[in-house]
């Protein structure tokens, strides 16, 4: 069960760890704060450690205060809406067939049964972009695989408040948020990666970090890139 520290109007909740550092990160979307630290560490060090770097916790939960929020798409014609990083107008096209979905280079057209509701249009277009994520997804696993030396047993997609993906270590499976198929592919790549690590590394532990950096070396800037794109606003409900 994880420790809370308080600073003024502060929580950080402490996990203890079999890491050599202290490791303090502020997650997206509402800027919670948690504290790793070694197995040994007195809260009253991580709480010191913690002071030190209130600015830094400041200054990034003042950024995710400031990042952009997609505004509840209605599913409407000429909305925007992102695909792979890019901002694409939405067509809808009312005719009595099956619903689907194209896109091109600039334009996503939806066809829907006439008088379809909004939960309808949302349910339709959340399964495209599963489909495109069941395209795209099993080719970053089969390239990483043989790099990371791991197998991946299998991989869900689902929607997710607070996290792009998680990893099931003793099951080896890996789970996704169906919001990364808007998101640019190589940040998509990014996330796959990370989780996949976790197969190798449960925590994010030194030598998780050390693999991270060996691989991706470039995961910093990826993980800085990801979390400055807009999030949805949509309610999720779990």
């Amino acid at each position: 069960m994880s420790e809370i520290i308080h600073i003024g109007d502060l929580s950080i909740a402490v996990t203890r760890k079999d890491i050599k550092n202290v490791h303090l990160s502020v997650h997206p979307p509402e800027g919670r704060v948690t504290l790793s630290a070694p197995t040994e560490t007195r809260l009253e060090v991580a709480r010191a450690y913690a002071i030190t770097r209130l600015s830094w916790i400041r200054d990034q939960q003042e950024k995710l205060r400031n990042q952009a929020r997609e505004t509840p798409r209605e599913f409407i014609e000429r909305e925007s809406h992102y695909l792979w990083g890019r901002r694409r107008l939405l067509t809808v096209i009312e005719r009595d067939t099956k619903p689907c979905v194209t896109v091109d280079h600039k334009r996503i057209t939806m066809s829907v049964r006439p008088g379809s509701n909004h939960a309808k249009r949302a349910s339709i277009i959340h399964e495209w972009h599963k489909s495109l994520l069941h395209e795209f997804i099993p080719t970053l696993i089969s390239k990483w695989e043989p790099k990371l030396g791991v197998l991946v047993a299998a991989y869900f997609l689902q929607r997710m408040k607070t996290k792009w993906g998680s990893c099931n270590h003793k099951a080896g499976h890996i789970r996704l948020n169906t919001e990364l198929v808007k998101k640019p592919k190589d940040l998509i790549e990014y996330v796959v990666v990370h989780e996949m690590l976790h197969l190798i590394e449960p925590t994010h532990s030194d030598r998780f970090i050390s693999l991270l950096t060996e691989n991706f070396p470039t995961w910093r800037e990826a993980r800085s890139e990801l979390n400055e794109l807009p999030l949805s606003a949509e309610e999720w409900r779990e």
